[in-house]
């Protein structure tokens, strides 16, 4: 006497889906997430120092500034931030990638033990600043209302 939602499994298993009483998830889907948010934040930190070292980069004939770290942080800082949020939706997980990489450019970059930080102090160190923020906190911004829009229409 079974139906068709329930053929091929035994008896006794019944599926709790959308009940309220059904037990929680498995541990292994709450750590999941976790696991991902860290390894973006870790990726974050990983593109900050890469990003600062090639923000010294200059063109073999004249010698102009070549920032092309800054190219790279416009990409790749809204790219983390959008991978944190489908990874953990509904949380405030899309904020960890992009506080990490802000973190690490601005502590690296402005301190070291030896006096200064990494950053040369010009408009480049301005420039990856702004290349990895702004484009960051506005992915964070489209998610948030992306978000809103979708629990007002639901």
């Amino acid at each position: 006497m079974s139906d068709a939602s329930t053929e091929g499994r035994p008896d006794c298993v019944e599926s709790s889906e959308g009940d309220p009483r059904s037990p929680e998830p498995a541990p292994r889907r709450r750590v999941l997430p976790v696991v991902v948010v860290v390894l973006l934040a870790l990726d974050a930190v990983m593109l900050a120092w890469t990003e600062m070292a090639w923000l010294t980069l200059r063109t073999a004939g004249d010698g102009v500034p070549l920032p092309l770290s800054a190219a790279v942080a416009l990409v790749t800082t809204p790219v983390l931030v959008l991978a944190a949020d489908a990874a953990w939706p509904g949380s405030r997980a899309a904020l960890v990638p992009l506080a990490a990489w802000t973190l690490t450019v601005l502590v690296a970059g402005l301190w070291s033990p030896a006096g200064g930080g990494v950053l040369p102090p010009d408009w480049r160190a301005i420039l990856l600043l702004a290349a990895g923020v702004l484009p960051g906190a506005l992915a964070l911004s489209w998610t948030s209302a992306k978000r809103r829009v979708h629990t007002l229409d639901g």
